[in-house]
């Protein structure tokens, strides 16, 4: 059986952005060095990183359209962190940040990563952004990296 998965490596020449919400800036601004960090330790050129801020995690998909639909970037790295509140106000962000996301890189056909922090507390936000659970961000651009690996393998 013949195996195709990517590899966690880049050539040196992806251009690769991050689109970061910066509401909850506190846990973004690290899940955004975390990203950084990860493009960088896997063979990425600084000058070949953008970062395009949008005002939270709902404006998310929307920018991510603008940035496909220009072609100028071979994958993109979605980040943002939206925390549960006293009111139903989580739910309708996070469904729909997700979802427009999901919808945007389908209808692009290109290597898209979900970085999104969904959680219960602001403790949870921190775990996941640089203690206890790792870095999310980190880790949405691993997969990336790999995903644009296993695109250049499928010829897409």
């Amino acid at each position: 059986m013949n195996i195709i998965e990517g590899k966690l490596g880049l050539s040196g020449d992806e251009r690769v952005a991050i689109i970061s919400a910066r509401f909850n800036h506190l846990i973004t601004d690290r899940l955004v060095e975390g990203a950084k960090d990860c493009f960088l330790r896997h063979g990425g050129r600084d000058e070949l990183l953008d970062l395009v801020l949008v005002p939270g995690a709902y404006e998310i998909p929307f920018a991510l359209q603008r940035v496909l639909s220009q072609g100028e970037y071979d994958g993109v790295c979605c980040l943002g962190a939206i925390i549960r509140g006293s009111t139903p106000h989580f739910d309708y962000v996070s469904a729909e940040s997700t979802k427009g996301i999901a919808n945007v890189t389908l209808k692009y056909d290109a290597p898209v990563t979900f970085g999104v922090l969904t959680t219960d507390s602001i403790e949870q936000a921190i775990e996941r952004a640089g203690t206890k659970a790792g870095n999310k961000g980190f880790e949405a651009m691993a997969g990336l990296i790999e995903l644009l690996n296993l695109y250049r393998k499928l010829g897409v």
